[in-house]
């Protein structure tokens, strides 16, 4: 036996700005996807603690981190077993403006802190298990359910349900209980306007400087169709320039195009930033009835083209992804080295 036979003990984590350095990073699939099928009843949303809540919570799947922790926790632990990185936690619509749908504003803080604390759980288990592949937790901040820069009325095109200040103090509320519940990072996600992302930007800027720490940021927008461009109208290259006011981990796209379709949106993206570069695409387009029929292996034939083009740092799933999903784009990816970003004037 050999001296470089042993392998020394890490004594602390890395961290994940070390880690994106070494390796393309895996990011976990959809949770919605996974919680459908546990086939939950309005009975199960509700649990013990909400049987005799005045409305309906059926559909309120952030609430499940309350209720049914259970199923939270072995959906985290099902990407981290497929070989995921980083899982995001439970909270999508885990703001004031989103829970108002179900009249549960007041339960925010604790919907957010509970679901990090899931994540984070499950994360230390692994880590303790492989401590040379340390696994993160990346707050998940939704684009809730309204617009600040367009009008949810054609007759008014003036009208906003919802300012600015309104989105800020809502995200400001996310972002502190995430962070005490034990997120690693935070990711600003599916951004189909780019003034509700900016008021999430900057309630984090705003936390941490309150706290006086740093905290890694990813920022994933959506374009939404193939006219190339975001909800709000916003080219790739016009994203990419209101986001980059502030430093941050990756920016990148997810949701409404699949793999194949989103390629050349993220080619643009990975020309243009010196960012690290992410992505989280859908299993393919839906079907008639709202399924995703992409299969583990059609999804992997599309990342590895991703790979191969030097486009992506991290990588997951959104609507549609399984467990399945992750572990064949974890194989793949471990046989290539993470995008080298050009140098960008």
């Amino acid at each position: 036996m050999h001296l470089c036979d042993f392998v020394p003990l890490r004594l602390k984590v890395m961290s994940i700005q070390q880690a994106i350095k070494e390796r393309i990073l895996i990011l976990d699939g959809a949770m919605g996807t996974m919680l459908q099928r546990y086939n939950f009843s309005e009975e199960d949303f509700r649990g013990e603690r909400f049987k005799d809540f005045p409305h309906p919570l059926k559909g309120n799947n952030d609430l499940l981190s309350l209720t049914q922790p259970h199923a939270i926790r072995a959906v985290h632990a099902a990407y981290y077993e497929a070989g995921a990185d980083i899982v995001e936690t439970n909270t999508f619509s885990g703001t004031t403006i989103g829970m108002a749908d179900y009249f549960m504003e007041d339960l925010v803080y604790e919907l957010n802190y509970e679901s990090a604390k899931i994540a984070r759980e499950v994360a230390d288990e692994f880590t303790a298990k492989n401590p040379a592949k340390p696994r993160f937790v990346a707050g998940s901040i939704g684009p809730t359910n309204r617009t600040a820069s367009m009008s949810p009325d054609v007759n008014d095109p003036g009208y906003r349900a919802v300012t600015f200040d309104d989105l800020r103090i809502a995200y400001k509320q996310q972002v502190e209980a995430l962070l005490d519940g034990g997120c690693d990072l935070l990711l600003v996600e599916t951004i189909f306007d780019t003034l509700n992302a900016k008021a999430a930007l900057f309630a984090i800027e705003e936390v941490k400087d309150e706290r006086n720490i740093d905290v890694p940021i990813m920022v994933s927008g959506t374009i939404t169709d193939a006219s190339g461009r975001t909800l709000s109208g916003q080219t790739v290259e016009a994203f990419l320039i209101s986001v980059s006011h502030i430093p941050l981990l990756s920016v990148g796209f997810n949701c409404a195009l699949g793999a194949d379709l989103l390629k050349p949106y993220l080619k643009t993206l990975a020309q243009h930033t010196s960012f690290n570069v992410s992505a989280h695409p859908n299993a393919g387009l839906p079907n008639a009835f709202g399924q995703y029929d992409e299969t583990p292996e059609q999804t992997q034939v599309f990342i590895k083209e991703y790979l191969d083009d030097n486009l992506i740092n991290i990588i997951g799933g959104c609507c549609g992804t399984t467990p399945d999903h992750i572990r064949l784009m974890a194989e793949v990816a471990k046989d290539y080295k993470p995008r080298v970003a050009p140098v960008v004037a």
